[in-house]
């Protein structure tokens, strides 16, 4: 017989996920004919799988440790529990980390290993390897943006954050640097589309053009936009902005700043090629410079009190640093704008 106790991790599941996620070989039909027959208890009672455990509760497992074995997939997959990225905040229930270029933030093939894998050994070093949770990003950046990616390390944690995200009362800020010269800030709307067969997105700027052009459900997208400083390399001009991602569709500020004429540089997908193949040239960019540095936190008494009504940032890339002094420093950038450790 094998006993496992919830921790605060796990409280507040159903009884049938949590052993769906012990025993993750297993079907749910085998798990409820264990349950019916009583080979797993709950608190030393039969259960029907759809209670609620709490913190302290205790599972019955009589069955031999090797048909636990037999039916666990995952539970010692992989042991390295390296991070890639700094820990900008870690609690119990939340881990906030400041994502590097070029990695996936969840896996998009059944071989990838991502961030969102990452945090899942670093949990089960932590914390065990038989904790019935399993933890994941809660927002999505893509491999090649840098910056704050948000982890849910209880059930508490995501559904918090997860909470925050869609009700949109989390403010996440962007920093890039654009072609062209921004006069002012602006807040721009359209709708987007996935092109078919193809990781790229279109913007509409209304949904008459979209829906002529045979898109049946096209997303409402909005981005808000201020130009930091401005400048100039030979005969270039470029622009660095703070963005406000209103809402949060795939590809959406690297789109939807180039449908307005300001294509972020280094894109390969929706930049300029001329501008991305000199600025290779000159200074060996071959992403795009896309950071997500800042996220303004609710007043909330859900959330911990160094998050509460607070801001955090994550530190741009060097890379990045270097360029904006390359090519914007010299411009003048106002002293009161906090561009993440951007010093002179």
């Amino acid at each position: 017989m094998r006993e496992i106790k919830i921790t605060k991790a796990e409280a507040g599941q159903r009884l049938n996920k949590l052993l769906g996620k012990y025993l993750d070989a297993a079907p749910q039909s085998f798990i409820y004919k264990m349950l019916r027959k009583k080979n797993i208890k709950w608190n030393h009672q039969k259960a029907s799988g759809n209670e609620i455990v709490q913190e302290g509760d205790i599972i019955q497992l009589y069955l031999s440790d090797d048909t636990i074995a037999a039916f666990q997939k995952d539970m010692k997959a992989k042991t390295d529990a390296t991070l890639q990225g700094d820990i900008l905040y870690e609690d119990e229930d939340i881990l906030i980390l400041n994502k590097p270029v070029g990695v996936l933030s969840q896996k998009a093939q059944a071989g990838d290993y991502s961030i969102n894998e990452q945090i899942v050994n670093y949990y089960r070093q932590k914390r065990g390897e038989d904790h019935l949770f399993t933890p994941s990003v809660c927002n999505r950046l893509d491999r090649n943006t840098s910056g704050i990616l948000l982890a849910g390390m209880s059930l508490k944690g995501s559904q918090l954050l997860s909470k925050m995200l869609k009700e949109r009362s989390l403010e996440k800020y962007y920093y890039t640097v654009v072609s062209g010269v921004v006069e002012g800030p602006d807040r721009i709307k359209g709708f987007l589309a996935k092109k078919e067969n193809h990781n790229q997105v279109v913007i509409y700027e209304t949904i008459q053009e979209a829906k002529s052009a045979g898109v049946t459900k096209p997303a409402l997208i909005e981005t808000h936009y201020e130009p930091v400083a401005t400048g100039r390399f030979q005969d270039m001009e470029f622009t660095l902005l703070k963005v406000r991602l209103v809402t949060g569709k795939t590809h959406q500020i690297r789109a939807h700043l180039q449908s307005v004429g300001h294509p972020i540089i280094g894109d390969g997908k929706y930049g300029w090629k001329n501008i991305n193949g000199r600025l290779k040239k000159e200074f060996g960019l071959t992403h795009q410079l896309l950071h997500a540095g800042e996220i303004v936190f609710p007043e909330s008494g859900q959330l911990p009190e160094a998050l509460s009504g607070g801001v955090l940032r994550a530190p741009l890339p060097v890379e990045f640093q270097e360029i904006i002094r390359s090519i914007i420093w010299q411009h003048g950038i106002p002293e009161d704008f906090a561009v993440p450790d951007l010093k002179n």
